[in-house]
């Protein structure tokens, strides 16, 4: 509903709120920057996309839009329909509506390359599920094919409030990075969901014996993209 009301022109402010009880506000504008605006790290990382593409919650399309005019086949994936319709909107023209957990019903073989930008390895949302979904994204997957996933090392952080829900998790057996979340705009709340943040080298832990593999980081700070390549 907030990518609808921003591609309307209307408010977007929407709230991210953590089950610590901290709360952080957005504007939906940042789904619809165009390229030029775009960090570095995405542009050197997209660089990397070859073949049938599947944008793995494409939120406005941005990424994949980007892709499409660059002659590639790009296919968007979300779970929510507003999403969606603002993608159809803006010129994508494939798209499909079922969450990342369900991406094993596209055939064998169906992308060489799978995108997870902004921040969107967090869609796994725990360990478990990191493992289980790529050995799922290894099936429906070409044999060369990568992952363009982004990811954001909340170790990097000196925020008292950020450390403190770090040591939460540990008591609670959760990995430090493993938000609890939910989303507010205007008066209607989504679910809670898992969003897993991770550093690098917890990237590389969660990818063993899924068939991937690590083939290189870009980007210095704590923002970053994993590209992930298929083992033999």
């Amino acid at each position: 509903m907030a990518l609808m009301a921003h591609h309307r022109g209307q408010d977007s402010t929407h709230y991210i709120e953590r089950d610590d009880g901290y709360i952080d506000s957005m504007d939906a504008d940042v789904y619809f920057t165009r390229w030029w605006h775009w960090l570095p790290t995405e542009l050197k990382a997209l660089k990397l996309a070859r073949g049938r593409v599947l944008d793995a919650g494409c939120g406005a399309g941005r990424h994949a839009i980007h892709l499409q005019r660059k002659g590639l086949d790009v296919t968007g994936l979300d779970n929510s329909a507003l999403a969606l319709r603002v993608c159809r909107e803006l010129g994508l023209r494939k798209v499909h509506l079922m969450p990342l957990s369900a991406v094993g019903r596209f055939p064998k073989g169906s992308f060489d390359t799978v995108i997870m930008m902004c921040n969107n390895f967090g869609l796994f949302g725990s360990p478990a599920g990191a493992k289980r979904l790529l050995r799922t994204l290894q099936r429906v997957t070409s044999p060369s094919a990568r992952i363009l996933a982004a990811s954001n090392d909340i170790y990097r952080t000196k925020d008292p409030y950020h450390l403190g829900y770090h040591r939460l998790n540990r008591k609670r057996g959760r990995m430090p990075g493993q938000l609890k979340l939910r989303v507010r705009f205007r008066n209607i709340a989504s679910s809670w969901f898992d969003y897993l943040m991770v550093s690098r080298e917890e990237m590389k832990r969660l990818v063993l014996g899924t068939g991937w593999k690590v083939e290189r980081f870009i980007g210095e700070k704590a923002s970053y993209v994993g590209i992930l390549g298929k083992t033999r």
